[in-house]
């Protein structure tokens, strides 16, 4: 029995709708210990080659969601695949549902602008070339 705790980078309102990322961007201000937590998890989930390489594959599949029967080949076995997609969605990195006898994963957009958001630099200084 596993007792890990889903994190997710996108915090949702009561509708269910999400609303604003989990962290602000590196630049803005420290995290948070519980930002800290769930930006580190995101982190860990993608420093593993095959997960990148699964993420990527569902991030820029054709509409948007993939088959795992379309993304397994990845070069490790097939329950392999499945351990590593279960850790990417108890990062909050991706979203499954299952029809019949095979499972789709999606990256929310939500998901992906909250990672783009983290990562953002904004300038704190004059903008322009330096001479």
């Amino acid at each position: 029995m596993s007792n890990t705790k889903v994190l997710p980078l996108i915090e949702a309102d009561s509708s269910g709708n999400a609303v604003a990322p989990c962290c602000p961007p590196l630049t803005e201000r420290p995290f948070t210990a519980d930002e800290a937590e769930t930006a580190a998890r995101m982190f860990k989930a993608l420093g593993d080659p095959v997960r990148l390489r699964l993420f990527s594959a569902v991030a820029s599949h054709e509409g948007g969601e993939a088959c795992v029967c379309d993304i397994s080949d990845v070069g490790v076995s097939q329950p392999t695949v499945s351990h590593h997609l279960k850790k990417l969605k108890e990062a909050g990195l991706l979203t499954s549902e299952r029809r019949g006898t095979w499972v789709y994963y999606r990256v929310e957009p939500a998901v992906l602008a909250a990672m783009g958001k983290l990562l953002t630099a904004t300038p704190t200084g004059p903008t322009g070339p330096t001479r």
